[in-house]
């Protein structure tokens, strides 16, 4: 006979204003997307992704290089937050807050269905391979991607 599944072995299907400090950090896949620039049209406010990674991210993880100090060497870095999800239009269409924050599931290559912190590479998710540092990139109009934000 199988067992139910213990209350916290999927506590990431919970609601996130349930989930604790580390459950919250725990839900990030480490895709590094949301570090990414991106350009804003003037007159119609339209996003625009670029392939430039803000200087701090680690490429091939997908993770802040000094997360607890990001502020202090990144003053525009947005702390996410779970009241201010629903405002950040910016946030990947993947992102595992903003689909916990409106009912969604993980996708099958996030890391806590998976169980490996490289499905979100192996799938193409992540910003592994494409992009580059703000420190070498110069103009970001040269460096738009056709890729979802």
């Amino acid at each position: 006979m199988n067992k139910p599944p213990s209350e916290t072995a999927r506590w990431w299907d919970k609601p996130l204003a349930t989930l604790d400090a580390g459950q919250w950090e725990a839900l990030c896949d480490g895709c590094g997307r949301c570090c990414l620039h991106k350009l804003e049209d003037a007159d119609t406010g339209e996003l625009y992704p670029t392939n430039v990674a803000c200087k701090l991210l680690d490429r091939k993880n997908g993770r802040c290089t000094d997360y607890p100090n990001r502020k202090k060497w990144v003053a525009d870095c947005v702390q996410l937050s779970k009241d201010r999800l629903e405002e950040l239009e910016w946030l990947p269409g993947t992102c595992a807050y903003r689909l916990r924050a409106f009912g969604e599931p993980l996708p099958e290559w996030h890391y806590l269905e998976s169980g490996s912190r490289e499905s979100v590479h192996q799938t193409g998710m992540s910003t592994r391979g494409w992009t580059i540092s703000e420190v070498d990139a110069n103009e970001l109009e040269f460096h738009l991607v056709d890729r979802d934000l």
